[in-house]
Order: structure tokens, then sequence, then C-alpha cells
């Protein structure tokens, strides 16, 4: 290939596979770039980030700053929402090029009369491009330097500061190369600061027995809200199926009055587009959600793409689904587990084209008549990966706000690829990082690798189908211990609810991370009224979150040394250092740790802080780089906010 250019630009960053996709960020976010850019021989080159949002037709420009080693940094804001495309620029400068050989010539007393004849062509290139001062400026220079009786002036002005200000700001730009456009996609604030609940509605009622409704879930928004939890998530409340119904704690065979599991979706009642009769209407729906966001509350549905034996798409679209020899169709599995009351869906289907319309359409339905804006979706990894990448794209070009979070428990490069595919957030295997090497090495990696660019974590320390064995019949310390790490490792967390603050977690048996007598398949009557420490200190740090911008965000966070393995310690900020706080955690839920904290002074930039600790309001000054903690089961954490 010819090509006359001598720029050479490598390793941009960030950027993910070439730009096949987009790296992510939040409104107002910054976006730091490197690149290597380098050119033969010792002339002088410049090179900017150029960028522009999808909205706009011309694009803005950054100046890169050089490093060592040929490495070139610059920084630009994204303030709008949706796509932004950016990339590298370099070229040779001749201009500054020509400065700066002259500079040293002068400086070693040589004759340069015919270079400042030479500096006139570069200050004549530019000349229609200048402001009127830099205008007449440069004209005096032009007179300067074609006047042998101002030689003097001529010399003093060649290196001065301002004639190198104006050829950077207007380059005459030969040669130059540009990188490949790199994609950003900017997201609002919510895909990178979350507080989730889940509950089941059809366990709101306050009448044992009964079966709880939407109306029974709006008298439960208060108390979710005084929480501090932003984000209510529900399982699917779509009609449940009744062929292969599940019974309780799994059963095979449904006994009478049995609920089933709301993820078998459809009977007669509806499909994907109805509410199970027993909840209410899609009207009573509605109302639930304009209730929730007059609280500050956004109500995030269960996008599970699967169907009950009686689901109406099995009998309407039958190419949709796999059938085996014998006529029957195929019910999914995990083995060794079983899941006869789920139907998968064919993705195979030579109608995929068709199926996949009818899918977009059914999210459609509930962001367009019901104002959902949040996704949770049921196992993604079992789904093809473009279909998601079609799915998130086609909604994002008419909904931008609409978020998803993937809930895949499965190999790492499986749950990267989805990110990558545009799932705003994602489950973690935060839920089995009990140890101080295992939840460092953890948080590192997606912190400190290019996970960081596109991977926003959702810690849960449960779910309805995870009972971890951390916490099996675990004491209230673990529990207070497990959330307060959520809360503030990172800047998403959630919690299945009532399971999780009235500490139920008896095993199904010895050995599975299940619970006895799960929610999946019957109704619960909670105490909603009940009070306790976790609940009260779950609250606290809730609110605490949405006061501290440091926990507010995941990546700027760095773990500190302990002289106890049971004892871990992390500082956090915010992009501008505006709040530092520093969380100490320990991890030893039956006995008092105590442990010496060496401060991240490097990165605070003082030895002496004052802190205060924001859970009991003690205040204490530390003049040294080691400091004394001590941390007992009943308050098993600090959350120090650093005052300089």
């Amino acid at each position: 290939m010819q090509n006359q250019t001598r720029i050479i630009i490598e390793n941009v960053l960030p950027q993910l596979n070439g730009g096949s996709f987009a790296i992510k960020r939040i409104i107002g976010q910054k976006i730091n770039v490197s690149a290597d850019v380098f050119s033969d021989g010792h002339d002088v080159i410049e090179c900017c980030v150029k960028f522009k949002h999808e909205s706009e037709k011309n694009w803005q420009e950054v100046r890169m700053t050089p490093s060592h080693n040929d490495e070139w940094f610059a920084t630009f804001d994204v303030n709008l929402q949706g796509q932004y495309t950016y990339f590298v620029e370099g070229w040779v400068d001749y201009a500054l090029n020509w400065q700066h050989g002259t500079e040293r010539k002068i400086n070693d007393n040589q004759y340069v009369k015919s270079e400042l004849l030479e500096g006139v062509e570069y200050i004549r290139a530019i000349l229609d491009r200048v402001e009127s001062y830099e205008n007449e400026y440069l004209n005096r220079l032009i007179y300067y330097f074609t006047s042998e009786s101002e030689y003097d002036n001529a010399v003093h002005e060649t290196k001065s500061e301002e004639l190198i200000r104006i050829f950077k700001k207007y380059p005459v730009r030969f040669l130059e190369n540009k990188s490949n456009e790199l994609q950003i996609y900017v997201d609002r604030k919510k895909a990178l600061f979350s507080t989730w609940y889940e509950f089941f509605p059809r366990s709101a009622s306050p009448e044992e027995g009964r079966h709880g409704t939407f109306k029974d879930c709006e008298r439960l928004l208060p108390r979710v809200s005084e929480m501090g939890f932003d984000t209510l998530y529900f399982p699917p409340i779509h009609p449940i199926g009744e062929v292969n119904r599940k019974g309780k704690n799994n059963a095979t065979n449904a006994e009478y009055g049995d609920v089933g599991s709301p993820w078998g979706i459809g009977s007669h009642h509806g499909g994907h587009k109805s509410t199970h009769p027993e909840l209410g209407s899609i009207e009573d729906f509605k109302e639930l959600v304009r209730k929730a966001q007059e609280l500050g509350i956004e109500v995030a549905m269960d996008y599970a793409l699967q169907a009950a034996p009686d689901h109406p798409y099995v009998k309407d679209f039958p190419q949709w689904f796999k059938w085996r020899p014998d006529g029957t169709v195929q019910y999914a599995e995990n083995p060794p587990k079983k899941y006869q009351d789920i139907q998968p869906i064919y993705f195979e289907s030579s109608d995929w084209k068709n199926l996949w319309k009818e899918l977009l359409d059914v999210a459609l339905f509930w962001i367009e008549e019901c104002n959902i804006k949040i996704y949770r979706v049921d196992n993604p990894h079992t789904k093809p990966f473009y279909f998601w990448g079609w799915l998130i794209t086609e909604i994002k070009k008419k909904h931008p706000d609409v978020l998803f979070l993937a809930e895949a428990f499965t190999r790492p490069k499986i749950m990267n690829e989805l990110a990558k595919q545009g799932f705003s957030q994602s489950y973690t295997y935060f839920t089995w990082r009990n140890s101080k090497k295992e939840l460092t090495d953890y948080v590192e990696e997606l912190t400190q690798t290019e996970q960081k660019e596109f991977y926003r974590p959702n810690f849960w320390p449960n779910t309805p189908d995870i009972n971890p064995f951390a916490l099996q019949n675990g004491n209230e310390s673990i529990h207070l211990q497990k959330y307060f790490l959520a809360a503030t490792l990172s800047s998403n967390v959630g919690i299945y609810g009532p399971v999780f603050e009235y500490m139920v977690s008896t095993p199904m048996a010895p050995g599975k991370e299940e619970y006895l007598d799960s929610e999946k398949y019957q109704c619960y009557k909670w105490d909603w009224t009940l009070q306790n420490k976790l609940i009260t200190l779950i609250t606290k740090v809730n609110h605490l979150r949405k006061e501290q911008l440091s926990l507010q965000q995941t990546n700027n966070i760095v773990f500190c040394e302990t002289n106890n393995e049971q004892v871990i310690a992390y500082y956090k900020y915010d992009d501008n250092k505006d709040n530092e706080t520093l969380m100490v955690v320990s991890l030893d839920s039956h006995q008092t740790a105590k442990a010496m904290i060496k401060l991240p002074i490097d990165k605070i930039g003082q030895q002496h802080v004052d802190i205060t600790d924001l859970i009991t309001g003690n205040a204490y000054s530390w003049n040294n780089e080691w400091n004394y903690v001590e941390l007992s089961p009943e308050l098993p954490f600090h959350l120090f906010k650093i005052q300089k």
C-alpha cells in the first residue's frame, strides 16, 4: 500500500476490539485518551483527539500532550446521552518544526536571515484563519522578518511563546494520519449508580393466604423509598403456566393451590404482554409505576424470553420452539436441573426474523405502555449475543433512557461479551467472593483492567436463585458485612429484599445454594413492619451512598495494606477528588478484629488527615501513614469521610 504519510498511530486507548464495541460512560464523565504517536526522523509532530456526538455535524478537537516514549494523552468530557465517535489524528507540523530548528540555531549564535524568510511563508499560510489581534501581531512579525534593520526584533520574536501559541492554534496539517474511529455510548447516571430492591409482588399481601396484588405493592413503596432504594425489581408479573406447573420446593407435580414459578410465563390468560390476573390489570401496574416514580423509585421489569407449555406462542407460533422426534417439545434444562414448566425459545428457527421482531415488540410494549425504563434480563447467556446487540440498539434508538441488567452467572468471557453487546449493568461473582484476597483480586480485575471500560458491575449478596454458602444460617454480622462490602465496593448494588434483611438463609439441603421453601414456588407473608439493626444499617448506608460522590462510582478505588487478613480496607474518590472516603471492614463475623491500616498517602496527597466515621459520627485525626483500627462483630465496618 502506498501512503505518503509519515505518522504512525498505535495503541489508542480506550477501545474495545478495535472499535467493534463502544466503551461506556455516563453523562458528565471524562474520556482519558492515550496513544503512541511518532514519525521517522526528528521533525516536530502534533496530534489531537477529534470527537463528536451522533447529533452533531462538526468534530470537536482536543490537542494531545506528549509524555515519555512517544506516548500522548488528552481528556475530553461527554455531556450528551447517546453515541459518540472519536479518533486520534497526527501530523508533521512544519511551522513548529521551523520554529524549533530556528531557535536552536539562534541559541548557537548562527545567522538566520534565510530561516526568517522561510518563517514568513508559514505565517502567511495562516493569516486568513486568525483573529484580528493575532493578524496584527503576525503582520508585524512579517515586517520584522523581512527587514534587515529589524533583525534583533525578529530573532527575539522567533522564540516568543505567542508565536508558538498561534502556530499550535492554527496548525497546517501536513501528511496527517488518523486512527480508526472508535465508539462511546453515554448513558444516564443511573447506569452507574443505582440501589436495587427485589421482592415478589404476590408476597406483598398483608393477609395470610391471600395472593398479593399491585395495590398491595403500592402500600410498600414508602418503605422501599425510606430505606434508600431507587430501583424496585419484580420477578415476572405475567400469567403463570398451568401445564407442568411446579409445586413447592420445585416439586415436579403441583398440588392444588400451588402458585408456580413466575418464570414459567404464559397461560390461557395471556403471555408476555399480559399481567397475572391475581396481581391486577395493566392499568393497576401503570398506577404502581407512576406512584413509585413520585417517590424517586423506578420499577424494573423482568425480561425473560421463555414460555410455559400453555403460552399462546406455543400454539400460534410452534416454529419458535424446538420439537423432538416424538412430537413433544424440548423443555429447559441446566443439568442436573430440569425446568419442565419452561420451554426455551428456539433462536435457530427459520422464522427468526419474525421471532426477533416479536421479542422487540414485547420490550417496547412495556416501555411505551407503562413507562418502564429498566429491564433485568433473565439468563441472557442462553440466547444469541448478536440478538442482544440488535435488540438493545433498536430500543436505544427510540428510548435511550432504557437500561438493561444482565442476569448471567457463567463463564467470564461470556459475561464480558454480553456487556460489550450493550448491557448497561451486569451481575457478578461478588456473591462468592469472601476472603480479602478474593475480594481484592476480583475488584481490581473489574476496575484496573480493560473491563472497566465496558463492564458495570452490580453487586448482589443474594438472589432468589442463590442462597450462598457464606450466608447460610449466617448471623447478623455476616449479613452486615456482605451488604456493606457490596454497597461500597460497587456503585450498583442490590438485594433480594425481605429474605436478606430478615436473614432467612436455610438451605434446601447441605451443599446446595438454594433456599428451603423458596419463594420462587410459593407465596410468603412477610412482616413488612419489622425493624432490626440490619434494616437500620442498610438504610443508613444507602442514604450515605446518595451523599458521598466517591461511592457513586466504582473504578476510582485503591486497596490499602493491612496487617490482618481478616480486615480489608479501601480508599475511593470521585473523578474531581471533591469527595474521598475510606472503608474498613472486618471479615470475621464472630470475633473482634484489630489491624493497622496503611493510608495511600500518594493518592490522598498528604499524611495528616481528619476523618469522620459517617456511621457512628466519631471523628479522628490520623497523623501517621499506619493507623490502628478495631472492629467488633456488632458493627463490622467503618465508613470514614476524609477531610483535609
